[in-house]
Parts: structure tokens; sequence; C-alpha cells
């Protein structure tokens, strides 16, 4: 049979056994006609990419090192999402499913390909110096919601711990003579986190002022009191942080994990190695920890750019 009529034949079987899936999957799968149309368009792409690789392969010659290929044309020329890629990947796990189904291949190339890892947000945190002009903003304060949202903000950014861990705190949570604090995390683990004489001296101050305010402790013993002596809530605890936030930065997310995020970066700036800040911050997993590691190379990065005379030359 001539190169040409031989090929014409392939495309013929080829289109032929797309539709017979495409029909498998409203008949047999139930799936929408906007999932059918988008295995249409993914099979389509990936068809004309192997294609113009080599016009000699066709959908059972296809191995893993072609999927492979496709996979970085899509994410570095394409510039995909890894998540759309995986789309894309699940049409074509789907396909090769299903010609394995009806005898059209012996195996699929798709057992050895992984899809594309998404790429992870880095933790949104203020910068140092806004934190210091916050603090020192706010220490000027007198009444009893200044001294008290002060010492929230300063407390979850000098312990890095969560908005939860902070309403759940008792005054015997906190052990001023030994400048510790307990804090009970997810799953009821309890863990100790260290602070410095700045914060005991918040602390003593404010405790001070709300046992005047109120006439002494609130009988369950509660840390955090709103203005009228009753334990705080979380909804007045993300107003607090937003509020006190808005001062010093115009970034979209102002809440309490920010101040966590603060924390954790802050301390891997100065020094601190990721085993003490898993520790601190009361993550199971190193790996959760870890994502700190990229905001300091991006702090540095862009603290790089605008200090280096030369950073922003052309090659």
């Amino acid at each position: 049979m001539p190169a040409d009529v031989s090929r014409l034949a392939a495309a013929k079987s080829s289109t032929m056994c797309k539709e017979s899936f495409l029909e498998y999957l409203k008949a047999e799968r139930n799936r929408s006609d906007k999932t059918v149309a988008s295995y249409r368009r993914s099979l389509g792409e990936f068809e004309s990419f192997f294609e113009g690789l080599n016009e000699g392969l066709t959908w059972e010659t296809v191995d893993a090192s072609v999927v492979r290929e496709w996979i970085i044309w899509m994410l570095d020329a394409q510039g995909m999402k890894a998540s759309s890629v995986a789309l894309k990947l699940s049409a074509l796990r789907t396909f090769y499913h299903y010609l394995m189904m009806v005898g059209r291949v012996g195996q699929t190339p798709m057992t050895k390909v992984t899809n594309p890892k998404k790429s992870k947000k880095l933790p949104t945190f203020v910068r140092e110096q806004d934190m210091q002009r916050l603090l020192e903003l706010m220490a000027e304060g007198t009444t009893f919601p200044e001294v008290r949202n002060r010492l929230i903000v300063l407390m979850l950014y000098m312990t890095g711990m969560r908005r939860a861990e902070l309403l759940g705190l008792k005054d015997a949570s906190v052990m001023l003579d030994e400048r510790l604090v307990k804090v009970t995390g997810k799953r009821d683990k309890q863990r100790l986190i260290p602070f410095g004489a700045e914060l005991e001296a918040e602390v003593r101050k404010y405790q001070e002022l709300r046992n005047r305010t109120f006439g002494g402790p609130h009988a369950e013993g509660w840390l955090f009191l709103n203005d009228k002596g009753e334990k705080l809530t979380e909804g007045a605890v993300e107003r607090i942080v937003n509020t006190s936030l808005s001062l010093v930065t115009t970034q979209q997310k102002r809440s309490p994990h920010v101040l966590r995020h603060t924390f954790a970066t802050q301390m891997l700036n100065h020094g601190a190695d990721l085993q003490s800040i898993q520790k601190l911050l009361g993550h199971e997993s190193l790996e959760t920890t870890q994502i700190y590691t990229h905001v300091s190379f991006e702090e540095l990065k862009s603290e790089y750019q605008g200090a280096h005379p030369r950073s922003n030359n052309n090659p």
C-alpha cells in the first residue's frame, strides 16, 4: 500500500476511534457535552503534537516520552498552569483506558506519566520595617481596647500562634516568670512557645488595665476580653488585625495568619533553623514549614533587585 494511502487509512481509523470513544463517554459514562467537547480538544491537540514530532507516530506507537514532551511544551512554550495540563492528561488517560478496553492497544503509556506539581502560593507576610512601624504607632494607645489590640498583634507576631490558639489562652497559659506560653493546637496538641521581655511587659500592662477596667480577671480565666468584659470572638480578632495592618500596608491579605507567616519568615531570615520553626509553629511535617524557605528567597531576591546598582541591567 502506498505511503499516502496508508496515512489516510490510519487517519480515518483514528478519527473513527476517537468518535467512538466520545460517544462512549456520553452514552456509557454519562459525561456532559462540555466535558466531551473538552476531551475532544485535548485529544486533537495531543494528536497534532505527536504528528508534528514524527509523521509515523500513531496512538498505538506513542510512548511515555512523547507524552512528557507534550507536558513540557504545554508548560514552557504555552505557559499553561499545572492544573490545566492535568485536565488534558486526564482526558488522555481515559482515552487510553478505552483503547485498552476495546483491544486497540495492549498497554497505556500513561502509567509512566505523572501530573506536573501545582505551584504552591507563597504565604503573604509583612515586611520587618512595616511591623516595627506598626508596633511603634500602636504603642501610643492608652485605653483598654488600644492596649489589648497592640498585645494581640504583638503576641501573634512574636509567637506565630494561630488565631484559635490565641483565643484559647487563659491567664494560666502565660507563664510570665518563665516567659513561656502554653498553646493548644490542632487535634488538642499542646506546645510551649518562648517569648521575650517586651511581650512579658505588655502582658503585665494589659492584665493590670483589664483587671482595673472589669474589677478583676474573667471568671473563666480567659486572657483576651472584649470591651464588655466577655471572651473575645474570632471575628473581633480578625477585625483588630485587619484594621491594625491597614495602617502600614495596602496588601489585600491582612489576617492573623499573615502575622503567623511573618513570624516564620523573619525567624528564618534571622538565622533560625527549619526544625526549630517547625516546633514553634506546631507543624507535624517539616515539608509544611519549608514553604518559608521560598518566601525568604523571594524577599532576598527582591532586596537584591532593589539595592544592587546593576541588578536590572540587561546582560
